[in-house]
């Protein structure tokens, strides 16, 4: 199953109790996010430490493994997109995420439930998502 991840997702993956990094390690999930997900993630490097009580090391090795399991994306790479995105998209700033979901054509990874507000691309949230792989 393909998904794309939002940021928020991706932020729970340093959580050591987080079923969200649990599930990426699953071999039939291949996982893809927008390239500046990783720009956020440094952004917010201070409190992501604190929030998970992680040490400088765990925080690298666990960017490490965002790396490994996600294939990140750069723009261009769905630009062709965008526009049907904006469209779409009931918030303007996951517009990237549905672009990347209308390329691949495959649902997104959320727990954001504005996303579900449309009817183009299937939103899964970590339950949901539990759910359907019958785990």
């Amino acid at each position: 199953m393909r998904l794309v991840v939002d940021t928020t997702e991706l932020f729970s993956f340093f959580n050591e109790r987080s079923k969200a990094r649990g599930l990426s390690l699953i071999p039939n999930l291949e996982l893809h996010s927008p390239y500046f997900s990783l720009d956020e993630i440094k952004e917010h490097k201070a409190d992501i430490v604190k929030r998970f009580s992680l040490s400088e090391i765990q925080f690298v090795l666990i960017g490490k493994l965002l790396n490994f399991v996600i294939k990140f994306a750069k723009e261009k790479e769905y630009s062709e997109f965008i526009r049907e995105a904006e469209s779409i998209s009931p918030d303007s700033n996951d517009t990237d995420f549905f672009a990347l979901a209308l390329k691949l054509d495959c649902a997104i990874w959320s727990e954001d439930k504005e996303l579900k507000k449309q009817s183009r691309v299937k939103i899964y949230s970590t339950s949901g998502l539990i759910k359907e792989l019958g785990l």
